[in-house]
């Protein structure tokens, strides 16, 4: 990765985001050195204008930035450094130098348990259930994921909220398997929902079937 370290008089800007909410948690600047630091330790070393030295972040509170990734923009003068963080990241005490709280979309954690499935299907760890349901097949895997629908229409007509909720919690992670299994993602369903949400989309779907 080439990066312009001239263009700001040895400096870029370095922007840091939390890998898993996607949230914006701080700037700061890195030369030369606090990059080759922050890649060489996975701790984020910025170049401490003030201080004008070399300062890793977290190094006195414990509050550090794991490094993720490190990305340079089209230009090659800044960074987006993606962290997993310890504690907060402002020296005030709040998540964010911003004075946000770092919280992502209970959407969000769809994605990250596929991901965690996905691992299951590629270690298959003894004792997991999730490694039961893919060594049974997908069609144990469908049956199932139809057996938990089921019960969740059940909920729906004659249970509780609560009752329901957990039932179609069981169908949704079961349906995440299926998926899993058969190499889809939860974002596949959700970009044929966004193209059903088009308001030529059934025009559209009618003319194909004209067609054929």
């Amino acid at each position: 990765m080439t990066i312009d370290f001239e263009k700001m008089g040895g400096l870029v800007p370095a922007i840091v985001q939390d890998n898993t909410t996607k949230n914006v948690l701080m700037l700061g600047f890195m030369n030369k050195e606090a990059y080759e630091k922050t890649v060489s330790t996975g701790k984020v070393t910025f170049w401490s204008r003030s201080r004008n030295e070399l300062w890793t972040k977290g190094e006195t509170s414990g509050n550090y930035l794991n490094l993720v990734s490190i990305k340079n923009d089209c230009d090659n003068d800044t960074l987006l450094v993606r962290v997993n963080p310890v504690g907060p990241t402002c020296h005030t005490g709040t998540d964010t130098c911003w004075g946000e709280d770092n919280v992502g979309s209970p959407m969000d954690f769809i994605s990250e348990l596929q991901d965690f499935i996905e691992k299951r299907h590629e270690q298959m760890p003894e004792g997991s259930y999730t490694t039961s349901l893919f060594r049974k097949g997908i069609n144990k895997m469908a049956q199932k994921l139809g057996e938990e629908a089921l019960e969740t229409v059940i909920e729906a007509t004659n249970g509780t909220n609560d009752k329901l909720v957990y039932e179609a919690s069981d169908m949704l992670y079961h349906l995440l398997v299926l998926l899993t299994a058969k190499g889809l993602r939860i974002e596949d369903i959700a970009l044929e929902l966004q193209k059903r949400h088009d308001p030529q989309w059934d025009r559209k779907r009618r003319m194909e079937k004209a067609k054929a």
